[in-house]
């Protein structure tokens, strides 16, 4: 059940509707990039579940997010069954990225959703800087939607994820830092 809720709190953004969501994986971008020698390669998670509770006080609205690690895309099927590797996810040992929101605060007339992010049972602490994008009482099909933007960078290092790091001490053949770009849209949890 969603309630609108835009003039309840000051910092409310217009349209902020409260309830609980479903994310749509079919309305639902998770891709990432990573610098590769002298290029960036991009890719895309299709894999993704979790639940979004918007409150009536956007700093008490909460985030679960659950990423299947096998359903990496690069567009070359070499690199990402590497990718699925032990070198990097490991996906027969670890199948599945976590986070689970802690805190929504306003920072610099931005919104920072702060929470832990699990990647090969280690889990660190991550900010997402993040835009609500709106809602839509009646959607396309008569079901309600919400939509929000977030994006953060990462230190795959962080979560013990190292190789190709430093090739003959010189070279960066996968850099360390990682960013991550997610376009989320929900409806309405059943």
């Amino acid at each position: 059940m969603t309630t609108d809720t835009t003039s309840a709190h000051p910092q409310t953004p217009d349209g902020w509707t409260a309830g609980t969501w479903t994310i749509d994986p079919a309305h639902t971008a998770v891709s990432f990039s990573a610098r590769h020698l002298m290029s960036r390669v991009r890719g895309t998670f299709a894999e993704v579940s979790g639940q979004i509770v918007t409150d009536p006080d956007p700093a008490r609205s909460s985030v679960t997010a659950v990423i299947g690690t096998a359903s990496v895309n690069t567009g070359n099927q070499m690199r990402d069954d590497h990718l699925r590797s032990a070198d990097f996810f490991d996906v027969q040992t670890h199948p599945q990225m976590r986070f689970v929101s802690q805190s929504l605060r306003r920072a610099a007339g931005s919104w920072v959703l702060s929470g832990e992010l699990t990647i090969r049972d280690v889990t660190r602490a991550v900010d997402l800087e993040v835009e609500f994008l709106g809602s839509d009482p009646t959607g396309l099909q008569g079901e309600p939607r919400i939509g929000f933007s977030a994006q953060a960078t990462i230190s795959r290092r962080d979560f013990g994820v190292t190789f190709g790091l430093v090739a003959d001490g010189t070279k960066i053949v996968v850099a360390d830092k990682i960013d991550i770009v997610l376009d989320v849209q929900a409806s309405p949890a059943v």
